[in-house]
């Protein structure tokens, strides 16, 4: 019996070639790579590829090293340019959209559209939504000042306002928001006075309607902030305080009274996207950082 071990073959790396980020070919790698008993398997991803010179360069790539191609190319001319490529280079070619682009055009009877990219920058989006969301949680209730510049809006005003659920509306669409809150006695956060004045919106709501609402808060949540919480003439006090705290930091200022969340989030964010002339289905890019 021969005792020398016997010596495992090297296992090619894998070639994401992609017209895009190549995020869906190197997802399809790995839950295929993980239904096999393998080490550690070279994953190369190789991007953009979306002319035939960069496609040239990426078959001599594999070829060089004796890989495997995995490829999520929608533009039908260079899908067909790296499959004859490849078989000439004797090079496994594994197709992850081809056939399914064939079918669903013959099912919907639509050509493709064969543009790179499309799926990423939908993905990136919901990302960019998901990063504000946690942003707003994490910026809740006057909590981080110090990251209130990072913030695409701010919201500020008094207790029961509305500033969290506004925020969080906000935040489902694509703003990074957080909410600073204002009480007496208590100096607001010197950050709210050193950030874009432009991003800071105050928030008013009529008295009667207010008292409503910290009513509502002090039966359902056994608020013990006393009397002096829904008592009007302390109401008046505290608004009052938050005007003229508006007027100091010069900033806008929206009146909730009556309104449904929906329609004042709309209201914040015309003056915003007017101010900064941002577009809504991206609301995270900024040029005043």
């Amino acid at each position: 019996m021969d005792n020398q071990a016997k010596s495992t073959p090297a296992v090619p790396p894998l070639f994401i070639i992609s017209g895009g980020a190549g995020a869906l070919g190197k997802h399809v790698a790995r839950i295929a790579l993980s239904q096999f008993r393998l080490d550690d398997v070279e994953v190369v991803v190789v991007p953009q590829v979306r002319t035939a010179g960069q496609l040239a360069e990426a078959i001599e790539q594999v070829h060089a090293r004796n890989g495997i191609i995995v490829h999520t190319m929608v533009d039908p001319v260079l899908r067909e340019s790296l499959v004859r490529r490849a078989a000439e280079r004797g090079i496994v070619a594994i197709d992850t959209i081809g056939t399914a682009l064939d079918r669903l055009s013959a099912m919907f009877g639509q050509t493709p559209l064969g543009q790179p990219g499309l799926y990423y920058g939908q993905e990136e989006a919901y990302l960019e939504r998901i990063k504000a969301i946690e942003y707003t949680v994490e910026h809740d209730d006057g909590r981080k000042p110090h990251e209130l510049h990072e913030a695409d809006v701010v919201l500020t005003g008094i207790s029961r306002v509305g500033k969290t659920p506004l925020s969080i509306y906000l935040s489902v669409l694509g703003w990074k928001v957080a909410n600073v809150p204002l009480v007496e006695g208590i100096a607001a956060p010197e950050q709210l006075f050193q950030i874009n004045r432009r991003r800071v919106i105050g928030l008013i709501i009529d008295p009667a309607e207010l008292a409503d609402h910290r009513r509502w808060r002090q039966q359902k949540m056994a608020h013990t902030a006393g009397r002096s919480y829904t008592d009007p003439s302390n109401l008046y006090d505290e608004l009052d305080m938050a005007r003229k705290l508006f007027r100091k930091g010069g900033f806008a200022v929206v009146d909730v009274t009556g309104k449904p969340v929906e329609e004042s989030a709309d209201e914040i964010i015309a003056l915003i996207t007017r101010w900064f002339k941002q577009q809504v289905d991206f609301p995270g890019r900024r040029t005043d950082r």
